[in-house]
């Protein structure tokens, strides 16, 4: 794992020493991601630079450094993730003649480009990759994304120079780089608690599509995206063929699809384990593992003090059953309360999970023990683990068959009752929870009534004093595959949405802050992925819970009593603690004359709904987090 970083200068304007340091800024900024060596190159006539951060997990040796130039020199490659394919690749390209100096899987990316052209080989990778590939004779410059969108790749324009990176932070090491916020991603990050791709915080800087390959020609023109994969052919093909296979057949091949990609993913020359929450998906993953492991797997869990928030007695359990190596640290609230300071720097965007916290905290404490580490990732996703899966279709199948104005009378009574705090009182559990759902009853459509389940704040636009929400996956109809039936459609807008900009980011940047790489077995091998969109949705969801197959092959290892209980995810305390411990950080960030005086939010409007929580009149940690999130990122990117 890496960090990349460059630039496209077609002015020219640098020395071939000047283009060098330049670049060498940029990596050094997300030294992080790669503590183990640094490299540059760049090409004086062109006004190119590459810069690179190296995390040594694949042959260690200096024959693995970059960037790297192709064997006949005609290209150079910096690049950032894993290829597991790349020794069935390496013996292919023996076949045509090639041979390599070292063991790493750039070399095999260079040689393939250079044999089969840069798409078929993209379209032969197994893994997760960002990469810049620069062609020297045709002075084009590619950028290219793995096909689930696990490794980060930023581009765009800035003070006339084309610049790109892993992080941000890379870009804004150049002296070209604008620190314009756009105010219609902030709307983006106050709606879902992340900001989907390809936008970013800043104007005119985006983010590279998963499965695209992006080209910026000799004269600096940049492309459209093109698509080497695509998720939504993905979808669509395997619901249209799906499996037809018995249950027993379907168990049969999946346990082999994910014994294959973790068997790939283990293979590492430093120390590798895996996070262990308890639930499905990890307890999968680390039981794939140890059954092809000759010695106990190291697993790392977090535990909270906080009853309601500990989920580190059910991942002892299996590691116990499993016999692996196990690690817990239970953290105290002032542990967990200590991360926060350090978000806007991890996360150099404005990121509004939650559970970044506690994804940092068990990251580092891997950290102390492996250098890669193995997680569940995907099977949410994949497997439709998600309460909203069965959750919304109930939900619809309940309220869509009432004529919508009757719906919104309905809605108007639940607002009053919730206004007055009722929600607070002892009423019946059913009815606390239908004002907790009421907004959902404005939906016109079972899309939108998915829109609004995922919503954070229902109207962001309301709250801010200038911008607007842009259209995106998830509102432009024009990119909802019409053959996918209602389940089918959230689990395909989580994958390309939810999974790319909110989870795989909030795994990437905690775990490359402290120099580990992650691994997800069931996100960057596309057969699985393909495999899992043709098993059918009864497969998947029986009884009102998802993830129905998954669990079948993880009972092949581990008895279900050690798993079975209601999902419970890696959540904080959050509303407890905005009221409690956070109250004065709070209060500094939602201050009326900073608020005013930043022009981005209607200040009386935010305090008014902070005085809210704060009184218990409304429950609105996420939301709150979400303009906290922006605040305190705001405050340290303008230091």
């Amino acid at each position: 794992m890496c960090g990349i970083a460059g630039f496209l200068d077609p002015s020219c304007q640098w020395n071939a020493l000047e283009l060098r340091a330049l670049a060498s800024g940029m990596a050094d900024a997300i030294r992080h991601r790669g503590p183990d060596d640094s490299g540059v190159w760049a090409d004086e006539e062109s006004g190119l630079s590459l810069g690179f951060r190296r995390l040594a997990i694949l042959d260690l040796s200096p024959t693995g450094r970059q960037p790297m130039l192709s064997a006949d020199e005609r290209y150079v490659l910096v690049f950032n993730g894993e290829i597991y394919n790349h020794e069935e690749l390496r013996d292919q390209l023996r076949g045509y003649g090639h041979s390599f100096r070292g063991r790493s899987d750039t070399e095999v990316i260079l040689a393939g480009v250079g044999q089969w052209g840069l798409f078929p080989a993209v379209e032969r990778l197994n893994g997760m990759f960002a990469f810049a590939l620069w062609d020297r004779p045709q002075r084009r410059l590619f950028l290219a994304r793995d096909r689930m969108g696990i490794k980060p790749l930023y581009y765009g324009w800035s003070g006339g120079v084309f610049l790109f990176g892993s992080e941000l932070k890379a870009m804004r090491k150049h002296p070209a780089f604008t620190t314009d916020v756009d105010p219609d991603a902030l709307a983006l990050l106050l709606r879902y608690g992340y900001i989907p791709a390809p936008h970013s915080i800043y104007q005119g800087i985006y983010k590279l599509l998963p499965g695209t390959v992006l080209e910026i020609s000799p004269e600096g023109v940049v492309g459209q995206p093109q698509a080497f994969w695509s998720a939504r052919q993905a979808a669509v093909r395997g619901v249209l063929q799906p499996f037809t296979g018995s249950e027993s057949e379907a168990v049969e091949q999946l346990d082999a699809l994910l014994r294959d990609s973790v068997r790939l993913r283990m293979i590492a020359d430093v120390p590798l384990g895996a996070f262990l929450s308890g639930g499905i998906d990890s307890s999968t993953i680390v039981a794939q593992m140890q059954v092809q492991s000759s010695r106990p797997v190291k697993t790392f869990t977090i535990g909270f003090a906080e009853p309601g928030f500990n989920e580190a007695d059910h991942a002892r359990a299996v590691a116990r059953y499993l016999q692996t190596e196990h690690t817990e640290l239970v953290v105290t609230p002032k542990e967990t309360l200590e991360v926060i300071p350090l978000l806007p720097e991890l996360y150099d965007e404005p990121f509004a999970d939650s559970s970044q916290i506690p994804t940092f905290l068990v990251s580092r404490l891997a950290r102390q023990h492996v250098t890669v580490s193995l997680s569940g990732d995907g099977g949410d996703e994949l497997f439709a683990g998600y309460n909203r899966y069965p959750g919304c279709s109930r939900l619809w199948r309940g309220v869509g068959w009432a004529p919508r104005p009757l719906r919104l009378l309905a809605k108007g009574v639940l607002d009053t009752l919730a206004t007055a705090g009722l929600q607070r009182t002892g009423l019946p559990a059913a009815f606390q929870k239908a004002l907790r759902d009421r907004r959902v009853l404005s939906a016109a459509t079972s899309q939108a009534l998915y829109h609004r389940f995922i919503s954070l704040w229902e109207h962001p636009n309301a709250l801010l004093l200038r911008g607007m929400e842009p259209l995106t996956n998830l509102t432009d109809q024009s990119c909802w595959p019409p053959e996918l039936d209602f389940e089918h459609w959230m689990m395909y807008m989580d994958l390309v949405t939810y999974l790319p900009d909110d989870i795989l980011v909030k795994m990437d940047r905690a775990s490359m802050a402290v120099s580990l790489e992650a691994r997800a077995p069931l996100l960057d091998d596309h057969r699985l992925i393909e495999f899992a969109w043709r098993i059918p949705l009864a497969m998947k969801i029986r009884d009102g819970r998802g993830k129905w197959l998954l669990r079948q092959v993880l009972y092949r290892y581990v008895p279900a009593e050690l798993v079975e209980r209601p999902k419970q995810g890696f959540m904080v305390p959050l509303a407890d603690w905005l009221r409690g411990p956070l109250r004065p950080w709070v209060e500094s960030q939602f201050d009326q004359k900073r608020l005013e005086q930043e022009g981005f939010f209607d200040a009386a409007l935010l305090r008014a709904q902070w005085r809210q929580h704060l009184e218990g009149k409304r429950s609105l940690p996420m939301e709150l987090w979400a303009a906290l999130m922006f605040q305190s990122w705001l405050e340290r990117s303008r230091q």
